[in-house]
């Protein structure tokens, strides 16, 4: 007689599908891409957005796993990867010994252990306190690292940080990292470890604890665990996974300036992550991706792409809060349902609301940014002359945005009603 928690239980076609598939294809999808022949900007855009995606998640397990919002994960991808450009420089300088022999390709590990011991310093008094003051703790933090990388230049260099070549060390597998296309696999081999590993930390006791901690810390310390304890060691391993990519980045970029570990890529890293969907553990992934190619390609279309990046992390935090992941699961979950039908009908509507709204702003912002400039440039989309004196501007600023709301706010009323 089987027991309610067999039942229950996945199959082993359903933990195979769920858990192991998806790194699979993940895997493929990171060994085909240059079969395609990228361009060498493509393929440093493509090494970043592996960076990315190990320091996206690393974030996502103080913020998605155990519910600690922090403003200073930088400091831990900063402080490994400084460190790995030193280890780098050693490396280089080294007439024998120890450091002759070790490959610029375990990098990464050097970068691991020192966001380990600086997650371990600092989090042993941040992680006393949670919510509100974790959060103004690790703000706190941010700028305090800041200001020491420029005050101890002998180690951080100051303004213009500290560079290394990631040529001088032994070959590891035939592969001098000095080719693009070798980088390319080192980044690709350090992103799935990262991804798997810290999957595979999801999967433990401690990262079960984790997400108990975050909903419910009182019934957790009632089972006889110390939160505390639980969110200083998640502490640990998330400064460690950040400082893992800093290690990447190191011999991705070879240099590392204070900007690195400043509030600029913890705000960057904290968008990417919320906008993928920090409840899922793809979520930071796919955040990563997007904000990766954004921030890398919509600046040579616009001067506002801040502005959009900042409308579209409003947007997902009021009205999609699981984020990318959240549409692409619900979607995917709505295709299987019996109601599919009703469903395609009422996102078909929604995403045609979406679209008009979106046309208003960006004529609105652009046509803004034209004229706030002063130099009589005219917004001229696909042969559209869109002047701040001409009608059509008007009309396109305002009709298809009052008839995305009324789409939008239909839907709504729709749903309601059912």
């Amino acid at each position: 007689m089987t027991t309610d928690s067999a039942v229950l239980a996945p199959t082993s076609g359903e933990k195979f599908r769920e858990r192991v598939l998806p790194f699979i294809l993940f895997g493929l999808v990171l060994a085909i891409i240059p079969l395609f022949g990228p361009s060498r900007t493509t393929m440093t855009l493509l090494n970043h957005v592996g960076i990315n995606i190990v320091f996206a998640l690393s974030f996502n397990m103080l913020l998605g796993r155990a519910g600690l919002l922090t403003f200073g994960q930088a400091v831990y991808l900063g402080l490994g990867g400084y460190f790995a450009v030193h280890v780098m420089n050693w490396i280089g300088s080294a007439d024998g010994g120890f450091w002759s022999h070790m490959p610029i390709f375990f990098m990464p590990i050097f970068g691991f252990g020192m966001g380990a011991l600086a997650g371990a310093v600092i989090g042993w008094p941040s992680c006393r306190r949670a919510g509100t003051a974790f959060a103004m703790i690790s703000l706190g933090v941010a700028e305090l690292m800041a200001a020491f990388a420029y005050m101890f230049d002998s180690l951080f260099g100051g303004e213009m940080g500290v560079s290394a070549d990631r040529m001088g060390g032994p070959e590891f597998l035939g592969m001098s990292l000095g080719p693009l296309e070798e980088v390319y696999w080192f980044i690709a081999f350090w992103t799935f470890v990262g991804v798997v590993a810290m999957y595979m930390f999801t999967r433990t006791p401690l990262g079960k604890l984790s997400e108990a901690t975050r909903d419910n810390p009182e019934r957790v310390q009632f089972i006889g665990y110390n939160p505390t304890r639980v969110r200083y060691l998640v502490f640990i391993f998330a400064g460690a996974f950040s400082g893992m990519a800093g290690g990447m980045s190191a011999v991705q970029d070879e240099i590392f300036t204070p900007e690195n570990l400043s509030l600029i890529p913890s705000g960057a890293i904290l968008i990417a992550a919320y906008v993928g969907g920090i409840r899922y553990f793809s979520g930071p992934i796919m955040g990563a991706i997007v904000m990766t190619y954004m921030g890398s390609n919509l600046s040579d279309y616009t001067a506002a792409w801040l502005l959009y990046l900042g409308l579209m992390f409003i947007s997902v935090v009021m009205f999609v809060p699981d984020g990318i992941a959240g549409i692409v699961f619900g979607f995917w979950r709505g295709v299987r349902s019996p109601e599919r039908g009703k469903l395609m009908g009422k996102w078909a509507q929604q995403v045609v609301g979406l679209l008009l709204m979106a046309i208003s702003i960006i004529v609105i912002v652009e046509v803004a940014i034209r004229w706030s400039e002063g130099y009589g440039e005219v917004f001229e989309p696909y042969g559209l002359v869109l002047a701040t004196d001409s009608v059509l501007t008007w009309v396109l600023g305002i009709v298809p945005l009052a008839a995305g709301i009324a789409i939008l706010r239909h839907v709504s009323r729709k749903s309601e009603e059912v």
